[in-house]
C-alpha cells in the first residue's frame, strides 16, 4: 500500500512540475498546462480513494497525533 501511495504521490510531483516547465516556455501551450494540471487533479483524487478504501479495509490505520 505505501508503495502505491508513494508511486502515486510521485506521480502528482512529476505533473506538477510538467506544468511549471510548459508554462515557463510561453503562453503558445496553454492546451498542455491544463493537460498535465488536470493529470495532477486525477491523480489527486486516485490517491484519496486509495487512502479512504485503504483505512476501509483495514490496510493502513490513521496514527494520532498526541
Amino acid at each position: 500500500m505505501k508503495v502505491i501511495i508513494g508511486v502515486v504521490m510521485l506521480g502528482i510531483v512529476v505533473s506538477l512540475g510538467h506544468a511549471l516547465l510548459v508554462m515557463s516556455s510561453g503562453p503558445d501551450h496553454s492546451g498542455r498546462v491544463v493537460r498535465a494540471l488536470t493529470v495532477r487533479v486525477a491523480l489527486s483524487l486516485v490517491l484519496f480513494i486509495v487512502l479512504i478504501v485503504g483505512w476501509q479495509l483495514g490496510l493502513i490505520e490513521p496514527r494520532g497525533g498526541h
